[in-house]
């Protein structure tokens, strides 16, 4: 398998997840990368180079990647998302009860709530900032334990066995008390170093400030937050480094879209036009029309990365019998023949060819018939462009808790598979 994919390890991941606490530091971890590979940052707004470059685009929380060999063919895509459920900052964030100073949050995407509670949690995100007559954009990042949502005691809780938590009223966090504070925003931007005074609009979220840690006695499996889809990002962005270095016969793309928690409904998600205006700029770029961006297309395949179940142990009737996945078991494959899942035959055979030429195993996995599936952005990643999408993840406990788990060994076999899909 290529060297680069081999060089996607467990530790790698955790660095990887801790530099990037929101998606527009995913975009910045993964550029970083890129350059020291010699990529280099285009301006949608202006004409691109034409072939034999090496080039990426940043839009808010989403980045497209891509390298154009002299004679290019269609296209392989890895696809995956930046974003991930957790509690964001409210438009009018300062709130005050009982004494308290509180921060108002709300939830974003299917954030399981009663797994942020009574953690020490930071903020993170961008800032618009008039610079001038104009906007500069800002990333802040603060590392500190400021913010807290408290649970309550289970002494006032009329079932002991659990509190049901309103979005709305119980997820608030506490920042202090007394009534001389900051206000939050204030506090937010002389931390990003600007002027309160110039802050014209935010996207803020906070995140779980323990680190990302590889745990158990045989050190076989990895404790983090954003495993979905960061565990992804990470993989995708290996297995994207060593395509290019070890090429096969089609154009290695890598994308990964903001929003997807949230239904890809945006300027930026998977369900925008950014895909594949990008596809059709490198076909025309290189000297081609319409008709050869088309064709490019009709011979492409994309492999739409998301993180999969794996088997819980506690839980396992909550599983489709016969499909068991496993931890440090492979990559999967994810099927539902209600279209969740963009999976077809064509799609199948790809990643398993792929995953066979890496030399590691495949899972196979099927949602019960009698719960609800949870999406990716392959359907509508198949939709918008037309390519045969496959949907493949990597398995892992505890989805969308603000603390995931994975196997060790699945990182490196995730990324050996998706390196092997990208050069055929």
């Amino acid at each position: 398998m290529p060297s680069s994919a081999v060089a996607a390890s467990a530790a790698g991941l955790c660095e990887f997840i801790d530099a990037s606490p929101s998606p527009f530091h995913v975009c910045r971890t993964i550029a970083e990368a890129l350059e020291t590979d010699g990529f280099v940052r285009l301006d949608e707004t202006r004409a691109w180079p034409g072939t034999g470059g090496r080039y990426y685009i940043v839009r808010g929380g989403s980045l497209v990647a891509w390298a154009d060999p002299e004679q290019a063919g269609p296209f392989r895509v890895v696809g995956a998302h930046t974003d991930s459920p957790n509690l964001r900052v409210k438009q009018h964030p300062d709130l005050t009860v009982a004494g308290w100073q509180l921060v108002r949050l709300e939830p974003y995407g299917g954030a399981w709530l009663n797994s942020w509670l009574d953690r020490e949690l930071g903020i993170s995100g961008r800032l618009s900032v008039r610079e001038g007559t104009g906007l500069s954009e800002r990333l802040v990042r603060i590392d500190e334990p400021i913010l807290r949502v408290p649970q309550l005691a289970i002494h006032l809780s009329e079932d002991r066995r659990g509190v049901t938590l309103d979005p709305q009223r119980h997820v608030n966090a506490i920042w202090g008390v007394g009534s001389e504070r900051a206000a939050f925003l204030d506090f937010v931007a002389e931390a990003a170093g600007v002027d309160p005074r110039a802050v014209l609009g935010w996207e803020l979220m906070t995140h779980d400030l323990a680190p990302s840690r590889v745990i158990g006695a045989g050190r076989d499996l990895i404790s983090a937050p954003r495993l979905d889809n960061q565990g992804t990002c990470y993989a995708g962005l290996a297995a994207f480094r060593a395509a290019v270095e070890n090429p096969g016969d089609a154009v290695p793309v890598l994308a990964v879209f903001d929003h997807e928690e949230v239904g890809s409904q945006s300027d930026r998600g998977a369900q925008s036009e950014l895909l594949p205006t990008v596809l059709e700029r490198i076909v025309l770029a290189r000297g081609g029309g319409r008709a050869e961006f088309l064709a490019a297309v009709a011979g492409s395949v994309c492999a739409s990365g998301d993180m999969a179940h794996a088997t819980h142990p506690n839980y396992p009737e909550r599983h489709e019998p016969s499909h068991g996945i496993d931890i440090n078991g492979g990559p999967v494959l994810k099927v539902n023949q209600n279209l969740r899942y963009a999976t077809d035959a064509v799609g199948a055979g790809a990643f398993a060819l792929a995953c066979d030429r890496a030399g590691v195993p495949m899972q196979r996995y099927v949602h019960r018939a009698d719960l609800p599936c949870g999406s990716t952005i392959g359907p509508m990643t198949a939709a918008r462009t037309g390519m045969p999408t496959v949907d493949v993840g990597a398995p892992q406990l505890a989805m969308h808790s603000a603390r995931e788990m994975m196997g060790a060994a699945d990182v490196t076999a995730y990324a050996a598979a998706l390196a092997a899909f990208l050069a055929p």
